[in-house]
């Protein structure tokens, strides 16, 4: 299966797709309510991370796709933007981490730094892509492979290292 027929068969079954992403922030919006004020005791966090995990990967990996899409295909219009696959991920992601937000700190959540040092990996991946593409580095030096990779790892390694020391 490619991720294309993947693709297509979620806009065939809409209703579950969309009840996934519906249901996400219900289940937060009700751990809220039952929870109150206790959303950093033991199995409420758990809960909180599960939420967390089930809405932020697809959300992520729906953010990743339509930015790869804007800027690497470039015969792609925004009007044949898929909103099952790329807009309520994304809306279902905000409305879930505001909820989950008003009841618990996202330190207090399990787990939760993974996903932002994954969010910060992707993003400096896609400014590396981009700016790779644009200068077309690849086609005027004649570098091995290897020493393109170690370029690239040495510069995700120096801007994770300034990203984290901005953020402190």
């Amino acid at each position: 299966m490619t991720l294309g027929e993947f693709f297509d068969y979620l806009s065939a079954n809409p209703l579950a797709i969309f009840g996934y992403f519906m249901l996400i922030p219900l289940i937060a919006l009700l751990a809220g309510w039952m929870g109150r004020g206790e959303g950093h005791v033991s199995p409420w966090n758990y809960l909180y991370a599960v939420l967390v995990y089930a809405v932020c990967i697809p959300g992520i990996f729906s953010i990743a796709l339509s930015i790869y899409l804007f800027l690497f295909e470039r015969g792609g219009s925004i009007l044949n933007t898929n909103l099952l696959t790329q807009v309520v991920p994304v809306l279902s992601l905000v409305l879930s981490l505001g909820i989950i937000q008003k009841n618990v700190r996202f330190e207090q959540i399990p787990g939760f730094g993974k996903l932002s040092n994954l969010m910060l990996l992707i993003g400096t991946l896609f400014v590396l892509m981009y700016l790779l593409d644009r200068t077309h580095l690849i086609a005027f030096v004649r570098v091995p492979v290897h020493m393109l990779v170690l370029i690239v790892v040495g510069a995700l390694l120096v801007f994770r290292y300034s990203f984290k020391k901005l953020l402190t």
